[in-house]
């Protein structure tokens, strides 16, 4: 593929990208992705056959991303402790979007499960991928046998404020947890 047809093909994965978090999946059609490009679906058609190969190369951008928020992370934290605050603190400055659509995560999982979608295990990876990590965190802070269960809290209570913030169009309420979950964070080290 030709340097132009590869960065054609970027655009049409980040518009796809965008109108998955902001119409869902089942929602988007071919000509929404197409429009938003400014291509024609012929030409459309030539990086992608189906809907279905959107969604992977999607959840891939998004899987590549995680993984280089994690290595920036690691880079520009040393304690396990301020990499925990920084994944909380990715709700804040994320506030916005997840007022608007929730968490781009969480509404994908779970609408791809509510259809029984054959790529909701490669959906669930973006989870998997902060999960293993955040347990990682857990275990440098000496939590051992308790680091997966306290990643799986974390997880669960940052899904839950996301989900709750974007039901009630409500950032304060987002930041009132935000610093709960900074404050149970800190007790649970200790």
């Amino acid at each position: 593929m030709t340097r132009k047809g590869e960065l054609l093909r970027q655009r049409i994965v980040a518009a796809a990208d965008e109108l998955f978090y902001q119409q869902g999946y089942e929602n988007t059609s071919f000509n929404d992705i197409a429009n938003a490009v400014e291509i024609s679906c012929g030409n459309f058609y030539f990086h992608f056959k189906s809907k279905d190969e959107i969604l992977k190369a999607v959840i891939d951008k998004r899987l590549e991303n995680i993984k280089h928020m994690l290595v920036d992370w690691e880079q520009n934290y040393h304690k396990p402790i301020d990499k925990l605050l920084a994944y909380i603190d990715m709700l804040y400055s994320n506030q916005g979007n997840i007022k608007n659509h929730g968490c781009p995560i969480g509404v994908m999982c779970t609408e791809l499960n509510k259809a029984n979608h054959f790529m909701l295990s490669d959906a669930v990876e973006m989870h998997t991928l902060f999960k293993d990590w955040l347990t990682q965190q857990f275990e440098l802070l000496g939590k051992g046998k308790e680091a997966n269960q306290l990643s799986m809290h974390l997880l669960a209570r940052a899904q839950g404020i996301a989900s709750i913030t974007h039901t009630f169009e409500n950032t304060d309420f987002l930041k009132k947890e935000i610093k709960q979950l900074k404050e149970w964070l800190k007790d649970t080290i200790k």
